[in-house]
């Protein structure tokens, strides 16, 4: 069973637990695994996020900072000139809400301003914890992701012992910071971060247990989409890998899902949506 909740952002609501909710990737980076460097371009990335939402996605997510493996941070200057010229373009353009993928508080209040509803904070309010004053100040909705290190990092660190247990509390952790500076729960999401400082195996052990989390009593969102621990040699089997763990992930009680390939996984969600369906009648 999949609990029912209303997210709500600064313009409206949206309804969560009834089919899945697609957020569609656009990524502005040079470097990201599946796209770098496709949609640097403001027209480009204009037509892309249209293209999403024709394609079934419910909320568009923007990230102009990649959070691959082995990354480098960005300054925020540079993070500014791959996005706002997109944001520009695409205020008022779409029937769907904006996410921004940023752990920077001036990205988020930029982005905001320009017609952003929700923030996607991939360090889950660990790197700038003032970010989470900005959701606050503009009434937002906030993803909180577990990042587990930092994406330089990623390649040096042990295995995890209790997978579950470590999000569990450092997600806790999160969401304590968010309520403090005044971030209703009903504008809050998680998200346990497949890939993010996590082993190949650990990320399926994570979709297995997905379960645990909704003892938050809180929407869930997961990434699998072309993650490296789905990666084949070719970009039709990684879309099938992402399919499979997309489905697994929604059977397992999540509520959004991040995808790149919108038209082939609201195909293999709506499926996995029957089925959950017939679990709960």
């Amino acid at each position: 069973m999949r609990k029912l909740f209303y997210w709500k952002l600064k313009q409206r609501e949206i309804k969560l637990g009834e089919r899945t909710v697609l957020m569609g990737v656009l990524n502005l980076t040079p470097d990201s695994f599946s796209d770098g460097g496709k949609y640097s371009d403001p027209d480009r990335a204009f037509a892309r996020a249209v293209e999403l939402e024709e394609q079934g996605a419910d909320i568009i997510d923007i990230g102009a900072e990649s959070t691959r493996p082995g990354s480098s941070r960005i300054s925020a200057a540079e993070e500014m000139r791959r996005l706002i010229p997109v944001l520009k373009r695409l205020k008022g353009r779409l029937g769907v809400p904006i996410s921004v993928d940023t752990y920077k508080s001036e990205i988020a209040e930029r982005a905001i301003e320009l017609g952003a509803e929700i923030i996607n904070d991939p360090s889950g309010l660990t790197f700038e914890p003032q970010l989470a004053r900005v959701v606050s100040n503009h009434d937002a909705g906030v993803v909180i992701n577990h990042m587990r290190g930092r994406p330089e990092t990623w390649a040096k660190l042990g295995p995890m012992p209790d997978p579950m247990g470590a999000i569990a509390r450092d997600l806790d952790a999160a969401i304590g910071r968010a309520r403090t500076v005044g971030i209703d729960k009903s504008r809050l999401v998680i998200d346990p971060g497949l890939g993010f400082g996590k082993r190949k195996e650990q990320n399926s052990f994570i979709l297995g247990r997905l379960f645990a989390l909704a003892s938050f009593d809180l929407p869930v969102m997961v990434g699998p989409s072309h993650k490296h621990f789905l990666q084949h040699e070719t970009l039709e089997e990684t879309r099938f890998a992402s399919a499979a763990a997309l489905t697994a992930a929604i059977l397992g009680g999540a509520h959004i899902l991040r995808v790149h390939d919108v038209r082939q996984m609201r195909a293999a969600a709506d499926v996995a949506d029957e089925i959950l369906h017939t679990k709960d009648s």
